[in-house]
């Protein structure tokens, strides 16, 4: 999650969807994403430097999300720019802090930076969570 859902988190969700089905836990994990703000759509930026890899974002929204739905995760992932106390959605949930750039007003060159390091922590992240 983020505040605007146009960039961190869009390709951090993309690439949970991508390790959600290469391991075969599509039965096993609920994926959700949104932002406190959302923005309009996602950044233009992020669609682009994503198509390099094989995502298609240009279908997507940004949501708002609830506290009462991060209450209902194990895992939360906030990109850095966040507005949640994390006080509110209790101790039962995981919440990291993964205090990434926003990509938007990046260059593009940037922004591939800020995909690889993402990509490289979800992909930790079910490593973690599928070893458990």
């Amino acid at each position: 999650m983020c505040v605007q859902n146009a960039g961190r988190s869009q390709m951090s969700l993309a690439f949970a969807e991508r390790e959600v089905e290469r391991r075969g836990l599509e039965n096993e994990i609920e994926l959700l994403t949104g932002g406190t703000y959302p923005a309009d759509h996602v950044h233009d930026v992020v669609v682009e430097v994503m198509a390099e890899v094989g995502f298609d974002l240009t279908d997507r929204t940004p949501r708002e999300i609830s506290i009462e739905e991060l209450r209902t995760c194990d895992y939360v992932a906030t990109m850095g720019c966040s507005t949640l106390d994390v006080g509110e959605v209790g101790t039962d949930v995981d919440v990291r802090d993964w205090a990434l750039s926003d990509p938007d007003g990046n260059d593009v060159e940037q922004v591939r930076e800020i995909r690889d390091e993402i990509e490289r922590r979800v992909a930790e992240l079910f490593d973690e969570v599928t070893e458990k």
